[in-house]
């Protein structure tokens, strides 16, 4: 190894070798340039880290950079050491840095499938597949901007809804990339990032709808229009403000008639336990059990399966158009249950544990305020305002100088308004707390 001062004549001039060797700066401690036995010419800063342990990362050819700006990098590299930095640890952790595309395999594996049911997990994987990583699979994690974010919300805003889903998978996936070291914390570019409006909306069925939907299923019943099992399932859902999936996978093992208690072990929430209504109790004590069947509500034609979606949905179509209600989907039974636990006058701790809602903010956006309420609320407040106005101008009605009906008609016909202010009218009346009024005062005294 010689150890001479690196200059532009003496790099050039090296000549290359049997094997590989190295000039070594005197002015720069550390400061190197290798010759390889091809000729390439490479700077690089040979060092030792505050624990000991010996580094030499490369700073570039000879050509891209010249002797002094090599030297001037070995330089600000070697200022960086003493304060305790490690140039070639970020270099390293940049290189090994992981990529969005990874990223989402180990969110995958590692948090997904631990911790969620096996249809979130397969959701999230649907969004990585079409739209995360299509647009933002390559870019490593460290380097993912707010913008690229914004611009994959761009690329997909013709379907806002589901964007919007995939957008809050990234943004939980990034969460996780802070937790597990890939970025700083509180560095999650998906913060401040609005998502899209969305304008689907659950209908709400009204008093006069519920009425003719139980009116059917009762003749439903008594002539056999539809399958029991059917209009049973039905009415659960309504007595225990359950997802249809509740009512569908419901089993006997889970129904405690004695103590009046269904006990779901698993469900979208979590364990969920529900007592019994009076009215859910008759239901279940006088349901048709199907031999050999486990479900409340199994298969139409397989009594080991559960009634499928498909049968439960269309069922529940039918049902409404020959109750002559328009149409609504099964979730609208939820969102009818939840109003009327609401307007019962409960507390929201209790209708939470009545519908299974995990937060207050959940539940209260299944409850939605009926017209007819909302309506005489209205009328009692102006009614109460009527009165109060009312009482109050009696006694102040003496105090108002009217204007002569002449006067105030050509002060304000059409096209002669001018703004109060710039009237010049003999009978103006001083506005009170003006310097008008206060000169006023200071005349007449």
């Amino acid at each position: 190894m010689a150890i001479l001062k690196l200059t532009k004549t003496v790099v050039e001039t090296a000549a290359a070798a049997g094997k590989d060797y190295e000039l070594r700066d005197t002015l720069v401690p550390g400061f190197v340039c290798k010759v390889t036995t091809k000729g390439k010419k490479i700077f690089a800063l040979q060092y030792r880290t505050n624990a000991g342990e010996r580094r030499k990362p490369t700073i570039g050819r000879f050509g891209e950079l010249t002797v002094d700006q090599a030297r001037e990098i070995a330089r600000d590299w070697l200022a960086d050491i003493r304060k305790g930095h490690d140039p070639s640890a970020a270099k390293v952790a940049a290189r090994r840095a992981l990529t969005v595309k990874e990223l989402c395999k180990q969110f995958i594996e590692e948090y997904s499938t631990p911790r969620n049911k096996p249809s979130t997990v397969q959701t999230y994987q649907d969004h990585i597949n079409r739209y995360i990583i299509p647009t933002l699979g390559r870019i490593k994690v460290p380097d993912l901007t707010r913008a690229d974010v914004s611009e994959m919300m761009r690329a997909y805003s013709r379907i806002p809804s589901t964007i919007n889903r995939a957008f809050a998978c990234l943004r939980k996936m990034l969460n996780m990339a802070e937790v597990w070291g890939y970025r700083p914390d509180g560095s999650n570019p998906c913060r401040h990032i609005p998502m899209y409006p969305e304008k689907g909306k659950t209908r709400f069925i009204t008093d006069e709808e519920l009425v003719r939907i139980y009116a059917y299923l009762d003749r439903a019943d008594q002539e056999g229009l539809e399958h029991p099992l059917l209009t049973l399932g039905i009415r659960l859902q309504f007595s225990f403000a359950a997802r249809m999936s509740e009512i569908r996978l419901l089993e006997w093992a889970w129904v405690d008639l004695e103590n009046r208690r269904v006990e779901w072990p698993d469900s979208k929430t979590g364990k969920i336990s529900k007592p019994m209504s009076e009215d859910a109790y008759q239901l279940l004590s006088s349901a048709p059990r199907i031999k050999g069947s486990p479900y409340v509500c199994p298969s139409v034609f397989r009594g080991d399966q559960p009634m499928s979606e498909g049968t439960y949905k269309n069922g529940w179509v039918r049902i409404l158009e020959r109750a002559g209600v328009p149409h609504v989907g099964t979730h609208g039974i939820r969102h009818r249950a939840a109003t009327d636990i609401a307007n019962s006058g409960v507390s929201v701790k209790i209708g939470m544990a009545l519908t299974a809602h995990k937060t207050a903010a959940m539940f209260m956006r299944y409850v939605h305020a009926e017209d007819n309420p909302v309506r005489e609320a209205a009328e009692r407040v102006a009614h109460l305002r009527k009165e109060l106005v009312g009482a109050s101008l009696e006694g102040v009605a003496s105090q108002i100088v009217p204007v002569p009906t002449d006067q105030a008609r050509e002060r304000t016909s059409l096209g002669k308004y001018q703004p109060y202010r710039h009237r010049r009218v003999l009978d103006r009346a001083i506005p009170p707390g003006t310097k008008h009024a206060e000169m006023s005062k200071e005349e007449q005294s």
